[in-house]
């Protein structure tokens, strides 16, 4: 079944290709558009209830009645919250930026690179994979409490980030994308005389620009939104990120829920950002991903 479009005469006289569109491909658009309803509803819902007052939010109602920036106010001049998010950006940008580098380096070093063990090494990196993060949380803490890190100021901060400095799925996508770069570019620069770090940095690795795009973006947004790690290694209120801070806001008397809103709206903001800024490197990316064998 397909139904015609009526005919369209262009200024010249001449009439238009008749366009038809397929029942499949409108099944497929409504199908597009009850997905981006079905995932922006919550945030729609989420934003909406940051404006509402305490006593709107049993009311069930999807629009506030009258819409405040109360919740905004209080999360932002009675919490800590701007420390929050100064932590979760420390935090975020410097597992980024050491991902990027290191597990580039290594999967750089394993895809151009023969010598002993290379696929041994590169199989015990996979393997890490399988082990689940929730067993490897007593040996992290028993090792930062043994060398004295929580309490200090460079030590606490260090005690969050170690766990993300380096990434198994980072080292086996930047391998993926440097095995697809040709061998007789590196040897006609080793040729050249350039050493193996600049023929790294200033040839190999501006050529996987989609991998390294797609790795910094996954890797800024799983650590701008890790909670668990976080939550057991901080001890003093000044170290909290975004996503333990908020948790403060469901105690035992009840759950602030406009505060929650208001500082999850708030945090939202620098993924939206990401996102905006890097959407084409982000699918291209993904698309890549995908063909690389």
């Amino acid at each position: 079944m397909t139904t015609t479009l009526p005919e369209v005469r262009e200024s010249t006289g001449q009439p238009r290709p008749r366009r038809r569109l397929n029942t499949s491909m409108m099944l497929v658009y409504i199908l597009l558009t009850v997905g981006i309803v079905v995932t922006l509803f919550p945030f729609a819902w989420m934003l909406l209830t940051s404006l509402k007052s305490f006593q709107e939010l049993f009311n069930l109602s999807f629009w506030p009645e009258s819409p405040t920036l109360a919740n905004y106010t209080q999360v932002l001049t009675q919490t800590k919250f701007l420390t929050w998010f100064a932590n979760s950006l420390l935090v975020a940008g410097v597992t980024t930026l050491s991902v990027l580098f290191f597990d580039s380096m290594v999967g750089y070093t394993l895809a151009k690179f023969d010598f002993p063990g290379k696929n041994i090494i590169f199989i015990l990196i996979l393997s890490t994979l399988m082990i689940p993060t929730e067993m490897l949380i007593i040996p992290w803490f028993v090792g930062v409490t043994d060398i004295h890190l929580l309490n200090s100021t460079p030590g606490a901060y260090f005690s969050i980030l170690f766990p993300g400095l380096m990434s198994a799925f980072g080292v086996f996508l930047m391998r993926q994308f440097f095995e697809s770069l040709p061998n007789d570019l590196i040897e006609a620069a080793r040729i050249d005389g350039m050493s193996e770090f600049g023929i790294f940095w200033r040839i190999a690795l501006p050529l996987v620009r989609p991998a390294l795009a797609s790795l910094g973006i996954f890797t800024f947004l799983g650590n701008w939104n890790a909670f668990l790690w976080p939550l057991i290694v901080i001890q003093k209120p000044e170290f909290r990120t975004l996503p333990v801070g908020t948790a403060l806001f469901n105690g035992e008397a009840g759950t602030q829920w406009g505060l929650i809103m208001a500082a999850s709206s708030l945090a939202v903001i620098p993924v939206l950002i990401v996102f905006a800024i890097f959407q084409k490197q982000i699918i291209e990316g993904i698309v890549l991903t995908g063909l690389k064998g």
